[in-house]
């Protein structure tokens, strides 16, 4: 018997569409929120992706004259002066791991070009949104007024939301200078 192409055709359309599998379930999957990982004496905090401009290693820098012991000295990259200042120090503690550990967390905004020293940075951190709630990290008292609340992890673990713009607008911070 002989058949036409259009009937082909028909009945091989009718066998696949019989014979297809539905598109997988599709998941509602929670938000998620992501920063960049570091410590600082001994904690673990998380800033906000749009709070740090770069992370790098820390780059050879000059001392100057007539500042805070914290502020680290004055670096050039890539052609612009970075200045740098050490974190733990300037809430009063030191930084703890090796030299080789310490990166650079640059703060850039339309008034703000500055180099936060960390002792570690552990690059992007990603938490869902609903695991986001109020820090009951046990925090010295110098830095309770930089935490906007915090991020458990998978592990269960504590990730303070340390805000640098809270940083960057702190009067201390602005005012390095010895008086």
């Amino acid at each position: 018997m002989s058949r036409s192409a259009y009937q082909a055709l028909t009945e091989l359309v009718v066998k696949c569409r019989e014979s297809a599998r539905g598109l997988p379930a599709q998941r509602d999957s929670a938000p998620r929120w992501s920063g960049i990982g570091f410590s600082i004496m001994g904690q673990k905090f998380v800033a906000p992706m749009s709070h740090v401009a770069e992370l790098m290693e820390v780059p050879g820098s000059t001392r100057l004259p007539g500042v805070h012991s914290w502020v680290i000295g004055l670096s050039n990259v890539r052609g612009r002066l970075l200045p740098l200042f050490d974190l733990p120090h300037f809430f009063g503690g030191v930084i703890t791991s090796s030299k080789k550990n310490h990166r650079v967390l640059v703060l850039e905004t339309d008034e703000l070009y500055s180099g936060i020293v960390v002792d570690m940075a552990f690059g992007m951190q990603h938490f869902t949104s609903d695991s986001y709630g109020e820090c009951t990290a046990i925090l010295p008292e110098s830095m309770e007024g930089f935490v906007d609340g915090s991020y458990r992890d998978s592990d269960d673990n504590l990730w303070p939301v340390f805000s640098m713009a809270k940083l960057a607008s702190d009067s201390r911070f602005n005012n390095a200078a010895v008086v």
